[in-house]
């Protein structure tokens, strides 16, 4: 549920959401698309230049989804909401693959991660 006291913020050129800017005692707090703070406690002006500098471009990145006792998962974002978040396994672009989706609450879990040097590759191979 989207706190009452979170204030949308938008990009200036399109008005597209690009997360929420919410009072923290007499500062304010830049909080990302996903949910999570991008920052501490600064001023108003610093919490929009987070926001601005990070824009919605890491949406198109590639996520790793951790499992339990399993290798994490190479995922995509395909939803992002206050409602949840969903994720896709990397097609790596082919409209054939086969994609499992996963649904996960929102602010996205610490199981949702950027991809890191020396994740698995997850490549989905052809029929050999």
């Amino acid at each position: 549920m989207l706190p009452a006291d979170w204030i949308p913020h938008r990009r200036h050129d399109d008005r597209e959401p690009i997360g929420w800017i919410r009072p923290e005692a007499d500062d304010w707090v830049a909080v990302s698309i996903l949910g999570h703070d991008m920052t501490g406690p600064v001023d108003w002006t610093t919490a929009e230049e987070a926001l601005e500098d990070t824009g919605l471009a890491w949406l198109a990145d590639v996520w790793m989804l951790e499992q339990d006792g399993g290798e994490p998962l190479r995922v995509r974002l395909v939803e992002v909401t206050p409602d949840g978040v969903v994720v896709q396994t990397d097609d790596f672009g082919a409209i054939d693959v086969p994609v499992e989706r996963f649904a996960l609450p929102w602010p996205a879990p610490a199981m949702l991660r950027p991809r890191r040097p020396g994740d698995p590759d997850g490549r989905v191979l052809g029929p050999p």
